[in-house]
C-alpha cells in the first residue's frame, strides 16, 4: 500500500498544500544549551542547564510540471507549465500574515509523522527547463522550525511548583558572605544558605560544591535583621 500523500497546511488560513512528490527522506533535529563553569582544580568544566533549542525537520520537495500530474480527479498542473508557481506555494508560507502580523503556523502530516512548525528556509534549485528556457523541474530544501508558546509549553510539560530555589556552584576563594552578596544582593544574609546546605564550618568551601539558594521575602533580603 502506497505511503500518502505528505501535506502543508497552513493552521492560520487553515489552508492545505498537497505534497506533489512524497520526500525521499527527512530528518529531526534537536539540541540543548549548557554552560560551562570553569573551576580551578578539576579536571573539567562543570555543566549548567541553560535552556533546550527548537527542534528542526528538514526534507527535500521535489517538483515537476514536465509531465502532468493528477491529485484525486483534479490536474495539478498544465504540462510543461513554469514550475515556479508550484515553488512559490512553498515560499509564500514565510511571508508575513497580515492577521498575525508573522509568517503562517503550519502542520506538516506525512503517515506517523507529525509537526508544528514554521517554514524557516527554503532553498530552490532548477533542474530542467524547457526549450523556451522556463523550469520544469526543481528540488526545494527546507527547513521546518518547530513551533511552540506558552500555552503549548504548559501543556506538555509538568514543571513543578516553582519556590524559586537555585543552586549555586562555589568558586574557587569564595565564602558564604560573598555568595550572599552576589545572589541576595546582601552579605549579611549567609545564615539561610548555610542553614539550608548544613554548612558547619563557612570558612571551609569546596571550590565545585554546589550550594541550595532559599528563596526568602523581599523585606529580608534588604536588611537581612532576621538572620542576624
Amino acid at each position: 500500500m502506497a505511503l500518502e500523500k505528505a501535506t502543508i497546511t497552513n493552521l492560520t488560513l487553515n489552508k492545505g498544500i498537497s505534497v506533489l512528490f512524497n520526500p525521499e527522506e527527512y530528518s529531526l533535529n534537536r539540541d540543548i544549551n549548557y554552560a560551562q563553569i570553569a573551576v580551578p582544580g578539576l579536571s573539567s568544566p562543570i555543566l549548567q542547564f541553560v535552556h533546550g533549542n527548537m527542534q528542526t525537520l528538514e526534507m527535500e520537495l521535489f517538483l515537476d510540471t514536465y509531465e502532468e500530474h493528477r491529485n484525486s480527479n483534479s490536474i495539478l498542473n498544465s504540462p510543461g507549465s513554469d514550475v515556479r508557481e508550484l515553488v512559490k506555494q512553498i515560499t509564500d508560507l514565510m511571508n508575513i500574515e497580515p492577521s498575525i502580523h508573522a509568517p503562517p503556523v503550519l502542520l506538516f502530516l506525512w503517515g506517523s509523522l507529525s509537526f508544528t512548525c514554521v517554514l524557516a528556509r527554503a532553498n530552490q534549485r532548477y533542474i530542467m527547463f524547457n526549450s523556451n528556457g522556463v523550469p520544469v523541474r526543481a528540488r526545494v530544501q527546507v527547513t521546518f522550525n518547530e513551533f511552540r508558546n506558552a500555552e503549548l509549553e504548559a501543556k506538555e510539560v509538568k514543571r513543578e511548583t516553582a519556590d524559586y530555589t537555585k543552586i549555586y556552584t562555589i568558586l574557587q576563594g569564595e565564602s558564604l558572605s560573598a555568595i550572599a552578596n552576589r545572589v541576595y544582593g546582601n552579605p549579611k544574609l549567609w545564615r539561610p544558605i548555610a542553614l539550608a546546605n548544613k554548612v558547619l564550618n563557612p570558612q571551609n568551601l569546596q571550590p565545585g560544591a554546589r550550594l541550595v539558594i532559599p528563596n526568602l521575602p523581599y523585606r529580608h533580603m534588604e536588611t537581612g535583621e532576621e538572620f542576624q
